[in-house]
Protein backbone atom coordinates (compact mmCIF):
# COMPACT_ATOMS: atom_id res chain seq x y z
CA UNK A 1 0.00 0.00 0.00
CA UNK A 2 2.72 2.15 0.82
CA UNK A 3 4.48 1.91 -2.58
CA UNK A 4 0.71 2.92 -4.06
CA UNK A 5 0.54 6.04 -2.31
CA UNK A 6 3.92 6.77 -3.02
CA UNK A 7 3.37 6.50 -6.85
CA UNK A 8 0.25 8.58 -6.64
CA UNK A 9 2.02 11.58 -4.61
CA UNK A 10 4.34 11.52 -7.50
CA UNK A 11 1.38 11.99 -9.84
CA UNK A 12 -0.34 14.52 -7.76
CA UNK A 13 3.58 16.03 -7.76
CA UNK A 14 3.92 16.26 -11.08
CA UNK A 15 0.35 17.65 -11.45
CA UNK A 16 1.45 20.51 -9.09
CA UNK A 17 4.92 21.20 -11.67
CA UNK A 18 2.89 21.16 -14.49
CA UNK A 19 0.33 23.73 -13.14
CA UNK A 20 2.76 26.03 -11.49
CA UNK A 21 6.44 25.62 -13.30
CA UNK A 22 5.64 23.77 -16.63
CA UNK A 23 8.08 23.13 -19.31
CA UNK A 24 10.14 25.12 -21.35
CA UNK A 25 8.37 26.00 -24.15
CA UNK A 26 10.97 24.41 -26.98
CA UNK A 27 10.20 20.42 -25.07
CA UNK A 28 7.34 18.85 -26.81
CA UNK A 29 4.95 17.77 -23.95
CA UNK A 30 3.89 14.32 -25.62
CA UNK A 31 7.39 13.43 -26.22
CA UNK A 32 8.67 14.20 -22.86
CA UNK A 33 5.49 11.68 -21.18
CA UNK A 34 7.10 9.05 -24.14
CA UNK A 35 10.29 8.95 -23.19
CA UNK A 36 9.30 8.98 -19.30
CA UNK A 37 6.82 5.92 -20.14
CA UNK A 38 9.78 4.18 -22.02
CA UNK A 39 12.29 4.25 -19.71
CA UNK A 40 9.46 3.21 -16.67
CA UNK A 41 9.00 0.24 -19.05
CA UNK A 42 12.37 -0.27 -19.97
CA UNK A 43 13.15 -0.43 -16.08
CA UNK A 44 10.32 -3.07 -15.73
CA UNK A 45 11.34 -5.35 -18.70
CA UNK A 46 14.73 -5.61 -17.28
CA UNK A 47 13.37 -6.26 -13.44
CA UNK A 48 11.63 -9.05 -15.29
CA UNK A 49 14.07 -10.38 -17.64
CA UNK A 50 16.46 -10.39 -14.74
CA UNK A 51 14.68 -12.95 -13.18
CA UNK A 52 15.71 -16.60 -14.21
CA UNK A 53 12.68 -18.03 -13.07
CA UNK A 54 10.23 -16.03 -15.69
CA UNK A 55 10.18 -18.79 -18.67
CA UNK A 56 9.71 -21.40 -16.14
CA UNK A 57 7.21 -19.05 -14.68
CA UNK A 58 4.98 -18.49 -17.91
CA UNK A 59 5.42 -22.10 -19.42
CA UNK A 60 3.74 -23.62 -15.98
CA UNK A 61 1.04 -20.72 -16.51
CA UNK A 62 -2.67 -22.02 -16.68
CA UNK A 63 -3.65 -21.53 -20.01
CA UNK A 64 -7.42 -20.58 -19.30
CA UNK A 65 -5.77 -17.36 -18.76
CA UNK A 66 -5.70 -16.52 -22.10
CA UNK A 67 -9.31 -15.49 -21.42
CA UNK A 68 -8.85 -13.15 -18.97
CA UNK A 69 -8.69 -10.14 -21.18
CA UNK A 70 -12.44 -11.34 -22.63
CA UNK A 71 -13.10 -11.70 -18.73
CA UNK A 72 -12.17 -8.30 -18.03
CA UNK A 73 -14.09 -7.20 -21.24
CA UNK A 74 -17.11 -8.56 -21.01
CA UNK A 75 -17.41 -7.92 -16.95
CA UNK A 76 -16.57 -4.38 -17.40
CA UNK A 77 -19.14 -3.65 -20.16
CA UNK A 78 -22.15 -5.63 -18.19
CA UNK A 79 -21.24 -3.72 -14.89
CA UNK A 80 -21.25 0.09 -17.31
CA UNK A 81 -24.51 -1.33 -18.75
CA UNK A 82 -25.80 -1.75 -14.72
CA UNK A 83 -24.84 1.70 -14.25
CA UNK A 84 -26.06 3.68 -16.85
CA UNK A 85 -28.99 2.68 -15.88
CA UNK A 86 -28.37 5.12 -12.58
CA UNK A 87 -27.68 7.99 -15.06
CA UNK A 88 -29.61 9.95 -18.18
CA UNK A 89 -27.38 7.73 -20.52
CA UNK A 90 -28.29 4.89 -22.54
CA UNK A 91 -26.80 1.41 -21.73
CA UNK A 92 -24.65 1.69 -25.08
CA UNK A 93 -23.38 5.12 -24.03
CA UNK A 94 -22.35 4.07 -20.57
CA UNK A 95 -20.85 0.58 -22.13
CA UNK A 96 -18.44 2.91 -24.27
CA UNK A 97 -17.70 5.17 -21.39
CA UNK A 98 -16.51 1.83 -19.82
CA UNK A 99 -14.87 0.41 -22.97
CA UNK A 100 -12.10 3.09 -22.54
CA UNK A 101 -10.68 0.31 -19.79
CA UNK A 102 -8.44 2.98 -18.07
CA UNK A 103 -7.25 3.91 -22.00
CA UNK A 104 -8.76 7.77 -20.74
CA UNK A 105 -6.32 9.56 -23.84
CA UNK A 106 -7.95 7.72 -26.90
CA UNK A 107 -11.32 6.46 -25.51
CA UNK A 108 -12.15 10.41 -24.22
CA UNK A 109 -11.29 11.86 -27.95
CA UNK A 110 -13.46 9.02 -29.65
CA UNK A 111 -16.26 9.50 -27.24
CA UNK A 112 -16.19 13.69 -27.36
CA UNK A 113 -16.18 12.85 -31.49
CA UNK A 114 -18.91 11.11 -31.68
CA UNK A 115 -20.87 11.83 -29.04
CA UNK A 116 -20.04 15.16 -27.37
CA UNK A 117 -17.98 16.75 -24.78
CA UNK A 118 -19.71 15.99 -21.53
CA UNK A 119 -19.84 12.35 -22.36
CA UNK A 120 -16.20 12.31 -23.58
CA UNK A 121 -15.63 14.36 -20.09
CA UNK A 122 -17.04 11.61 -18.22
CA UNK A 123 -15.11 8.93 -20.13
CA UNK A 124 -11.74 10.76 -18.99
CA UNK A 125 -12.60 11.04 -15.34
CA UNK A 126 -14.35 7.26 -14.86
CA UNK A 127 -10.93 6.29 -16.80
CA UNK A 128 -8.69 8.34 -14.80
CA UNK A 129 -9.99 7.02 -11.71
CA UNK A 130 -10.19 3.52 -13.01
CA UNK A 131 -6.59 3.90 -13.28
CA UNK A 132 -5.82 5.43 -9.84
CA UNK A 133 -7.92 2.79 -8.02
CA UNK A 134 -5.96 0.36 -9.42
CA UNK A 135 -2.65 2.06 -8.33
CA UNK A 136 -3.43 2.47 -4.57
CA UNK A 137 -6.11 -0.80 -4.12
CA UNK A 138 -3.48 -3.61 -5.91
CA UNK A 139 -2.19 -4.83 -2.82
CA UNK A 140 -5.79 -5.09 -1.38
CA UNK A 141 -7.27 -6.57 -4.55
CA UNK A 142 -4.56 -9.35 -4.53
CA UNK A 143 -5.17 -9.61 -0.49
CA UNK A 144 -9.13 -10.35 -1.01
CA UNK A 145 -9.52 -11.22 -4.57
CA UNK A 146 -7.04 -12.99 -5.33
CA UNK A 147 -3.62 -12.14 -7.69
CA UNK A 148 -5.75 -11.81 -10.45
CA UNK A 149 -7.98 -8.88 -9.47
CA UNK A 150 -5.44 -6.34 -9.96
CA UNK A 151 -5.03 -7.14 -13.52
CA UNK A 152 -8.60 -7.25 -13.79
CA UNK A 153 -8.89 -4.19 -12.43
CA UNK A 154 -6.24 -2.44 -14.34
CA UNK A 155 -8.08 -3.34 -17.60
CA UNK A 156 -5.39 -1.46 -20.35
CA UNK A 157 -3.33 -0.21 -18.08
CA UNK A 158 -1.47 -3.55 -17.32
CA UNK A 159 0.79 -3.39 -19.50
CA UNK A 160 2.23 -0.08 -18.78
CA UNK A 161 1.45 2.09 -15.36
CA UNK A 162 -0.11 0.03 -13.42
CA UNK A 163 2.55 -2.84 -14.18
CA UNK A 164 5.31 -2.26 -11.58
CA UNK A 165 2.19 -1.84 -8.62
CA UNK A 166 0.51 -4.73 -9.96
CA UNK A 167 4.11 -7.27 -9.92
CA UNK A 168 4.50 -5.99 -6.19
CA UNK A 169 1.35 -6.92 -5.57
CA UNK A 170 0.56 -10.26 -7.18
CA UNK A 171 4.31 -11.52 -7.43
CA UNK A 172 6.89 -11.84 -10.80
CA UNK A 173 5.05 -15.03 -11.74
CA UNK A 174 1.73 -12.49 -12.83
CA UNK A 175 4.04 -10.09 -15.62
CA UNK A 176 3.70 -11.87 -18.33
CA UNK A 177 -0.22 -12.08 -17.90
CA UNK A 178 -0.96 -8.90 -17.19
CA UNK A 179 1.53 -7.25 -19.85
CA UNK A 180 -0.50 -9.63 -22.15
CA UNK A 181 -3.66 -8.84 -20.80
CA UNK A 182 -2.90 -5.25 -21.08
CA UNK A 183 -2.39 -5.45 -24.95
CA UNK A 184 -5.29 -7.30 -25.52
CA UNK A 185 -7.52 -5.01 -23.98
CA UNK A 186 -5.36 -2.26 -25.12
CA UNK A 187 -5.94 -3.02 -28.84
CA UNK A 188 -9.95 -3.82 -28.44
CA UNK A 189 -10.40 0.12 -27.23
CA UNK A 190 -10.43 1.74 -30.09
CA UNK A 191 -13.25 -1.12 -32.04
CA UNK A 192 -15.23 -1.43 -29.25
CA UNK A 193 -15.52 2.66 -28.54
CA UNK A 194 -16.71 3.35 -32.00
CA UNK A 195 -18.58 0.26 -32.10
CA UNK A 196 -20.80 1.15 -28.75
CA UNK A 197 -20.97 5.16 -30.14
CA UNK A 198 -22.65 3.91 -32.94
CA UNK A 199 -25.35 1.98 -31.60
Amino acid sequence: MKGSLIIVGFFLLGMGAGRWCGLPSDWPLADVSFITLCALMACVGFSVGHDPDTLARFRALNPGLALLPLCTIVGTLAGCAAASLLTPHSAAEGMAVGAGFGYYSLSSILITGSKGAALGTVALISNIIREIITLLCAPLLARWFGTLAPIAAGGATTADTTLPVIIRSSGNDMAVVSIYHGFVVDFSVPFLVTFLCSL
